[in-house]
């Protein structure tokens, strides 16, 4: 089918390696790009042999200019960015500047600030629409993968969705006292920000942490879980007809919490330069390098992941409930392609949403949300390589 440029050799681009291996009939040949190219090296290694051809190379995802010159000697079908998101418009430029699709698991954040808005990849609208090219956000899990959930919700079971509640579950215990599932400066940057949802047409602003809930999730158990920001709040308040409330639940132990409070009291989750022996240190950072790195996890963790949409609306002039979801075993994740669950959820969805615009059936000029396309044909991906779901037609609510 063609060739796609993988940029990117963490944890979840290991996982989107791997399923493109298992995609060969799509991704006939990839390309895998990092700032380090070691990292690319040794995925190369451990997946070369099969039919898939797999190349590496070494790129500043932050300099245009080396982007341009990549993909300018790669020539790929798609550039999948699995870099971090303060990247996304540098690449969102090459692939401009190119003329080669564009696709991301998380919507761009300024470095300088705790923003999670899809505003400046949406201002990229026109322009990759003169182009002729596509630009597929946010299609990791959440976001990504609810809001595929949502447009299945919309397409077969509602007339009109009035409510939906995201709940993202993590069970799994990996040992540490404190340490993050995914990038530590992302992860607390997201959790420590203030919470906010959806409610008739505006945002609806909370302090970090203040509202609490207890489920009782599928093959996981009760858990205490948070309302936050989240970024597929906003492009779903604008693309599900009837919507009036949309939350976002995230589950944490107590020790995540405590250690979380401690280390903001002392200032290690500030995100503002300080003096430090002559040198100018991001604390936020410096705590990144000091804690385990998620890519070391995937041995360590048990447990499972839930993570789903609880929808509430009608149908035929009658009140309506459902909800779909996903449960990852950490470790049957781990046996596979040696990550943990919380990369292995954000992979697959990229791999096959890479494959959905590869393959034609999700492509078209412009920057698109993935809940803006047919949903069918991913949940039948989502079922054939790893992530299968479940539904429930009369769920517990969220109070």
């Amino acid at each position: 089918m063609g060739k796609a440029l993988i940029i990117g050799a963490g944890g979840v681009a290991s996982v989107v390696v791997h399923k493109c291996c298992q995609n060969s009939e799509v991704f006939e040949e990839i390309c895998i790009a990092s700032r380090t190219k070691s990292k690319c090296d040794a995925l190369k290694e451990k997946l070369d042999g099969g039919k898939t051809k797999i190349t590496t190379a070494q790129v500043d995802a932050d300099n245009v200019e080396e982007l341009v010159a990549l993909i300018n000697e790669v020539k790929p079908d798609l550039v999948i960015n699995v870099a971090l998101p303060y990247q996304d418009l540098t690449i969102m430029d090459a692939c401009l500047a190119t003329k080669v699709d564009y696709m991301d698991t998380a919507n761009y954040e300024p470095l300088d600030t705790a923003k999670f808005e899809y505003k400046w990849q949406w201002d990229y609208r026109e322009r990759f629409e003169k182009a002729g090219i596509t630009a597929l956000l946010g299609c990791g899990f959440d976001p990504g993968v609810t809001g595929v959930f949502s447009a299945y919700a919309m397409k077969h079971y509602f007339d009109e969705i009035h409510e939906i509640d995201i709940l993202d579950c993590n069970g799994g215990d990996h040992g540490y006292p404190f340490a993050t599932n995914f990038n530590p400066e992302i992860n607390i940057r997201e959790v420590s920000a203030k919470g906010s949802y959806w409610e008739n047409g505006e945002w609806v602003e909370t302090e970090p942490m203040e509202i609490k809930r207890v489920y009782n999730f599928d093959q996981v158990g009760e858990k205490d879980m948070y309302l936050l920001h989240h970024e597929e709040l906003e492009s779903l308040g604008i693309n599900i007809k009837g919507i009036k409330r949309i939350r976002f639940f995230m589950t944490f132990g107590q020790s995540y919490l405590t250690h979380l409070k401690c280390l903001e009291n002392v200032g290690m989750t500030s995100i503002e330069p300080i003096d430090f022996e002559g040198k100018k240190i991001v604390p936020l950072q410096f705590l990144k390098a000091v804690l385990p790195d998620p890519a070391s996890l995937g041995p360590r963790t048990v447990g499972k992941t839930n993570i789903g949409c609880i929808f509430k609306g009608m149908k035929d002039g009658q009140e309506k409930t459902y909800y779909v979801y996903n449960v990852c075993d950490h470790q049957e994740c781990y046996k596979e392609v040696g990550s943990q669950a919380i990369s292995y959820t954000t992979g697959v969805p990229a791999m096959i949403g890479a494959a959905m615009v590869m393959t034609g059936k999700w492509k078209r000029p412009g920057v698109f949300n993935v809940e803006e396309f047919d949903p069918d044909p991913f949940m039948e991906a989502l079922n054939e390589y790893g992530l299968p779901w479940i539904e429930d037609f009369n769920p517990t609510l969220v109070d």
